[in-house]
C-alpha cells in the first residue's frame, strides 16, 4: 500500500467524522426539530436569542395566527425590509425596554412558541 493511499484514507475518514458530528450533534450548528413555521424561522440569524426575546413579548397571538400575519408582512423582501417598513410606518413594540419593529418582535415570539 502506498503512502498516498493511506493519507487519502485518513482524510476520507476525517471528513466522514466531521460530517457525522455536524449532522448528528449540536457541536457546529444547532439543529432544531421541524415545525410548520420553518420557512419563517429560517430568516432568523440567531434563533436562540430570538427565543429569549420572544419569551418577553407580551400579549401575542397563537403561533398559527402569528405565522399567517408574518407571512403576509415579510413577503419575498425579507426581514430587513419588513423591519424598515415597520419603523417607517411607526409599527414598533417595546420589549424589556427595547423598542423593536413589530415584525422582529412577532417573529421572535413565534420562535419562542414554536
Amino acid at each position: 500500500m502506498r503512502r498516498r493511499n493511506v493519507i487519502a484514507g485518513f482524510v476520507a475518514a476525517g471528513v466522514a467524522v466531521a460530517a457525522g458530528l455536524h449532522r448528528f450533534t449540536d457541536l457546529f450548528v444547532k439543529h432544531y426539530a421541524p415545525t410548520p413555521y420553518d420557512d419563517l424561522l429560517a430568516r432568523l440569524t440567531d434563533r436562540e436569542q430570538a427565543i429569549r426575546l420572544g419569551a418577553a413579548v407580551p400579549d401575542t397571538l397563537e403561533p398559527r395566527m402569528l405565522a399567517t400575519r408574518l407571512r403576509a408582512s415579510l413577503g419575498a423582501d425579507g426581514l430587513a425590509a419588513a423591519a424598515e417598513a415597520d419603523v417607517a410606518a411607526g409599527r414598533v413594540m417595546e420589549v424589556r425596554g427595547w423598542v423593536l419593529p413589530q415584525s422582529v418582535a412577532l417573529l421572535s415570539a413565534l420562535a419562542s412558541r414554536a
